[in-house]
């Protein structure tokens, strides 16, 4: 009956190991920006980026080191099998051994866990355990909102590649009609010079534009796990269309920040340390042993694995360490200092986890408020560039004054689509303050 209850502890035991190490991706968050792009480029993430895929290795190797810690408190049987080749006197009677023979020595070793010492040590694992799945979540976290940031932004520089565009062909327009009015003597070369800085501006602006989206494309396909030479094959909405369409609070519930999972890593490497301390507090006390051995042999008078055949003893017994040099006082010292240090960290942390959360709802705010002037601006604008249309027709205004307006009007888009994007941006910093719980 007590064989049984044993074996019944074991698969208990056996079975509270068997956690899982995969992360079920909780993918609304993405869902709510209208934009099957990104919700195809958050997946492809989860699949193939090796950052994670690293993560993971990473927590299935502290999910069997609780069960490698949990070996040490179960006995231990080993066998071996020797060859034993003897020489003995000749002509004394007491020597009736075989002197060639085979030795199949069994040999079993426990130590009683009477103060629960390597149950402390699974213990203390289980919660490196708990400590790793939280960082492999604040790993998949950051990868996705760093895919999702990646994308807003690439969408961006299409959308101020597209006007800039536009501004730098009037500039064009512009400079070859007062090239033509220099020619002819209607303008002086300081103005000319003015018009052909103004273009030159304009194009390095533009230039500087294309190598940034060329830099975010090949990030990005980092982030999603492809080659940077497939950059040029990334699919993508555009940024007029892509939107959030939940609400984002003006507060946050402070459980919530608690909840973040670089806070419940160093929470269960401080339960671990704790452990650790009790660990090396009872390493001061004695410790209790039970070695068996067993051994069958072909020298003796029996067949082999018959009584006859075999010898075995049994030892038990109690060892206390007398002079280690210190060394029990240095390691608890050590698990205690180890103790401090995370318990400092976990405070630091928790600072770092408020004031990341402030901030990205302080950038928000004033995000939003940027953006409506910046749409204000933008119509506003779109009402006198659609009179200076008129004008033109009417041939009121001459055709460089109405470059000027378009220009001024892509201008003024530009900045309404910088905005939107860092409001967007904004709304993926928050859902990472917040360990992915917006």
């Amino acid at each position: 009956m007590r064989f049984f209850s044993i074996l019944v502890l074991i698969f208990a035991q056996l079975l509270n190991c068997a956690y899982s190490s995969a992360i079920s991706p909780d993918l609304e968050f993405f869902k709510s920006f209208n934009d099957d792009y990104l919700l195809e480029y958050i997946t492809k993430s989860l699949e193939n980026n090796h950052d994670l895929k690293q993560a993971n290795h990473r927590v299935e190797q502290y999910r069997l080191e609780i069960k490698n810690s949990f070996s040490n408190e179960l006995p231990k049987l080993s066998v071996a099998g020797n060859y034993l080749g003897a020489h003995f006197p000749k002509g004394d009677t007491n020597f009736l051994l075989s002197r060639n023979s085979f030795v199949l020595p069994f040999q079993a070793s426990y130590e009683p866990d009477f103060l629960l010492k390597n149950r402390d040590k699974t213990k203390s694992t289980k919660r490196l355990y708990f400590a790793q799945l939280a960082n492999q979540k604040a790993i998949y976290i950051s990868l996705l909102g760093d895919v999702a940031s990646a994308y807003i932004n690439i969408l961006l520089y299409d959308y101020l590649i597209e006007k800039q565009e536009n501004i730098l062909k009037n500039n064009e327009i512009n400079l070859l009609r007062n090239e033509n009015k220099y020619k002819y003597g209607v303008i002086d070369y300081d103005e000319l010079n003015e018009i052909k800085k103004e273009y030159t501006s304009q194009k390095t602006i533009y230039d500087n534009l294309v190598k940034n989206q060329k830099n975010t494309l090949y990030n990005f396909c980092t982030l999603i796990g492809e080659s940077a030479e497939n950059s040029s094959e990334i699919k993508r909405g555009k940024l007029e269309t892509i939107e959030y369409l939940k609400d984002i609070p003006d507060e946050i519930d402070s459980n919530l920040v608690y909840s973040r999972p670089d806070l419940i890593e160093i929470e269960n490497k401080l339960k671990s340390a704790k452990i650790d301390i009790t660990v090396a507090k009872k390493d001061f006390f004695p410790s209790f042993k039970i070695n068996g051995f067993l051994a069958f042999d072909t020298a003796g008078w029996g067949n082999f694995f018959s009584w006859e055949s075999s010898f075995a003893f049994l030892i038990a017994g109690l060892t206390q360490d007398i002079f280690t040099g210190g060394k029990k006082i240095a390691n608890l010292k050590i698990k205690k200092a180890r103790f401090e240090e995370l318990f400092e960290m976990y405070k630091q942390a928790d600072l770092n986890a408020i004031k990341e959360v402030a901030n990205a709802l302080n950038v928000i705010n004033y995000d939003k408020k940027n953006e409506q002037s910046a749409k204000y601006q933008l119509s506003l604008e779109e009402k006198i560039f659609n009179n200076s249309n008129k004008k033109l027709k009417r041939g009121t205004i001459s055709k460089l004054d109405y470059i000027k307006s378009e220009n001024t009007l892509n201008q003024k888009e530009q900045l309404f689509g910088t905005s939107k994007a860092l409001r967007l941006v904004g709304y993926v910093t928050l859902y990472k303050a917040l360990g992915g719980q917006l």
